[in-house]
């Protein structure tokens, strides 16, 4: 077998081994959770009674262990269960499936994480570019400084800023960013624009910086000398020779920041009062409503490892020694 395809599979081995693990983490964390779902939808009238009826009705009276392999077997068809917290009951009328909870919310989040990406990586490699063709210069100096400041920023505080400076001051964008399923695409995009800004400052800074890393630290290899020698200018020293030798560690911190993209959208969305999956899932959790935080949580996993898996994918395919192997 090559070793390329080898290392593949036993990444992709490694990654649904990593995802069951958290399947268990996920179950045993929201079920160690205090109160539970009973409590919460039937207030005042949670009697030890009617919350042992409640349980029962949804089967939360049977063992963990079983409600555990009940529920990842489901998850591996893309069957989460059942949510009675959705419909703001839970009589059998009231019962929605968690996948058509989650589904417009989902769509939301990719949304956001897409228009996001498109900004963000072409942006952080050009800058990461510049700051490498004009090391030590005054661009490079206040691109580092900038991207500092953004690192050591938290998300909550850099959308608040943004929420000051272009919702309330210069009108440019809504403060808050309530869409729906009816939603015009061009207005979807208008209102997403704030939340991903604020993102796109997040992310640029690691992505810049390991870019600039990168192409600097491969500045000293022979081959880069050597093509210095023969007269070649340095953008295209840096564009054609350097930046694709360097695509392995950059790739790898793309994929990170991406996978932050779906998986640490809570605190944005919270902030944008955006209807994605990350605000559903404080929701879920707030109500104690456990089908669907499993199903959040299980996702943004899911998306994590998968991610991760394609950068060591890239990293794998992008480096010599593995491609022509001896």
């Amino acid at each position: 077998m090559h070793p390329v395809l080898r290392t593949v599979l036993q990444r992709l081995g490694l990654g649904l081994l990593t995802l069951l693990a958290v399947s268990v983490i996920i179950f045993s964390s929201l079920e160690l959770l205090p109160g539970g779902f009973a409590e919460a939808i039937l207030g005042q009238g949670a009697t030890p009674e009617t919350v042992a009826a409640f349980n029962k009705s949804l089967g939360l009276d049977r063992p963990p262990v079983t409600r555990y392999f009940e529920w990842l077997w489901g998850a591996s068809q893309f069957d989460f269960g059942r949510s009675f917290a959705g419909a703001g009951g839970w009589r059998e009328e009231n019962v929605r499936e968690v996948s058509t909870i989650i589904g417009p919310r989902l769509y939301n989040t990719f949304f956001l994480a897409a228009v996001t990406a498109v900004i963000a990586v072409p942006l952080a490699l050009v800058l990461g570019l510049l700051c490498a063709l004009y090391r030590n210069s005054w661009f490079d100096r206040i691109a580092n400084a900038t991207t500092l400041t953004t690192i050591a920023s938290p998300e909550f505080f850099v959308a608040y800023i943004l929420v000051f400076f272009l919702a309330v001051k210069l009108r440019w964008f809504p403060p808050l960013s309530t869409v729906s399923a009816t939603t015009p695409f061009l207005e979807h995009l208008y209102k997403a624009m704030l939340p991903a800004l604020t993102l796109t400052m997040v992310i640029v800074a690691h992505m810049m910086r390991m870019t600039r890393a990168s192409i600097i630290s491969l500045l000293s290899s022979p081959y880069i000398e050597m093509a210095k020698l023969k007269g070649l200018e340095p953008r295209k020293v840096i564009v054609k020779h350097a930046l694709p030798n360097a695509w392995a560690p950059i790739a790898t911190v793309i994929a990170f920041n991406l996978a932050y993209l779906v998986v640490g959208v809570v605190v944005v969305e919270v902030v944008f009062t955006y209807p994605g999956i990350g605000q559903l899932m404080v929701d879920s959790v707030s109500s104690r409503d456990m089908p669907v935080a499993q199903a959040c949580a299980l996702i943004f996993a899911a998306t994590y490892i998968l991610l991760n898996l394609l950068a060591d994918i890239v990293a794998i395919v992008t480096n010599p020694r593995l491609l022509h192997p001896r």
